[in-house]
């Protein structure tokens, strides 16, 4: 008997550093906090008054938003545009260029057809597609891609696209030229064409891996040979349109559903350094993998959404990870702030959250959090710091978060889109940031 015991104790005593090792990802760090947001918010919190706002065109201006210099002045300015939707097919149906000032620089499209709300991306970017320095507006109309001259909004070319191909536009440098002169569209959640600038075919492939595609393919140049590898939803495409790798989830049934977003944590030398994290709709799984597909940790259970990835807590070493936790009751929404080794440093539960942004809005060098339906800004403790001040939207509509530089300055500034205007609110405390910053939202808007 007593043998049985020393026996037992050893094998708990050998296990044990494996069973901690082992732990799940969401264990809580110390400091953990806790805030619930709902309603209004308080008289004490300070009101960020908008710096610009814009009411958009009354017959041709939608919810969806890019901003850049399109005129060719050296000022950005807003597109906007409404799209068609039958049966869960979509089509961009109008765009309209506005100064910050709110006049009408042009109009394209039929504003009979379609709706000025969204519950997906949009397929129109601002891009300078042929490298010339003036910006086109390139947009996904029903079976064609129409690109726009930036400056009057006439048509400068058209090609066609396949049927049904029109649920967003993701520009990306698939032939090693140095910047994105490709491009790729999808029909909802099975299948995605590239072509090159010319309206080439380059490839095709019908879910990859096996697997439904995300709601926009991510390029995302991992090995660093200057050509874009493409996250089309699991699967991990070469440039060539092969696959490269296939995500397999430890936890949950990737068939459920699909893959919501994928963001770059970490870029490295050695694939096996690299760091991406992901969220998997219908299989409620947040995953962290490596540039080869490989698991690092899993965090499984509830809809994880979208993801922003930034240096927010100044007290923890790395970046942290927000990301919302979508398809519950109003006042019961909540975002969780994690570090990069799965561990939940925090929450807020507010009214609804799924449309954030992370930006230095205090120029202390860390993110603060910015969420658009409550128009919150709250700090690495989850303490509101502001409110944007903007009247209610009271129509079926959400409202969207977008970073941009929009005075010039080299600082992101936050942008507030409803149905009906536009909120430019200007960051005159942020640090100018690092590198190459483009003026307005820069490429590839999504609002995943």
């Amino acid at each position: 008997m007593k043998t049985i015991n020393i026996l037992s104790i050893l094998a708990v005593l050998f296990f044990l550093p494996f069973i901690t090792l082992n732990s799940e990802a969401s264990e809580k760090t110390d400091g953990f906090f806790d805030v619930k947001d709902v309603g209004e918010p308080s008289g004490d919190v300070p009101l960020v008054k908008p710096w610009k706002t814009i009411t958009l065109d009354k017959y041709y201006g939608g919810l969806w938003i890019a901003a850049g210099d399109v005129d060719g002045d050296g000022a950005a300015d807003i597109v906007s545009a409404e799209n068609v939707n039958q049966g869960d097919v979509h089509y961009t149906s109008t765009a309209v260029a506005q100064r910050l000032d709110g006049s009408v620089i042009w109009r394209w499209g039929d504003h009979k057809a379609g709706r000025k709300i969204w519950h997906h991306d949009v397929a129109c970017q601002i891009h300078d597609w042929d490298g010339d320095g003036a910006n086109e507006v390139i947009l996904c109309a029903k079976d064609h891609i129409v690109e726009l001259d930036g400056k009057t909004g006439l048509e400068k070319r058209r090609f066609p696209i396949e049927k049904e191909a029109s649920d967003c536009l993701v520009f990306c440098d698939l032939s090693g030229k140095g910047r994105p002169t490709d491009v790729l569209v999808k029909n909802r959640y099975h299948q995605i064409w590239a072509y090159n600038y010319n309206g080439e075919l380059l490839w095709t492939i019908e879910n990859p891996g096996g697997y439904r595609t995300a709601h926009q393919p991510r390029p995302i140049d991992l090995d660093g040979d200057g050509r874009d590898e493409i996250m089309a939803g699991y699967a991990m495409l070469n440039s060539d349109g092969g696959v490269r790798w296939v995500y397999k989830s430890k936890a949950v049934d990737q068939k459920r559903g699909h893959l919501d977003c994928v963001r770059v944590v970490k870029h490295a030398k050695k694939l096996q350094d690299v760091r991406l994290v992901l969220t998997c709709c219908g299989a409620n799984n947040l995953a962290m993998i490596d540039g080869n597909g490989k698991v690092i940790w899993e965090e499984s259970g509830h809809h994880f959404e979208s993801i922003t990835v930034g240096r927010i807590d100044p007290k923890q070493p790395g970046k942290q990870i927000l990301v919302d936790i979508d398809h519950t009751p109003i006042g019961q929404a909540p975002m969780w702030v994690l570090d990069e080794n799965g561990r939940q440093m925090g929450q807020i539960v507010s009214d609804y959250c799924r449309h954030h942004r992370l930006i230095d809005w205090t120029g202390d060098g860390f993110c603060e959090i910015f969420v658009a339906h409550n128009r919150a800004v709250y700090n690495y403790r989850g303490k509101r710091i502001a409110t944007l001040q903007a009247p209610k939207n009271n129509t079926k509509g959400e409202d969207s978060l977008l970073p941009a530089d929009m005075d010039g300055d080299g600082v992101q500034d936050i942008l507030l889109a409803t149905p009906e205007a536009v909120y430019i609110y200007k960051n005159t405390d942020g640090k100018r940031m690092s590198g190459q910053v483009p003026l307005g939202t820069g490429l590839n808007v999504t609002l995943y």
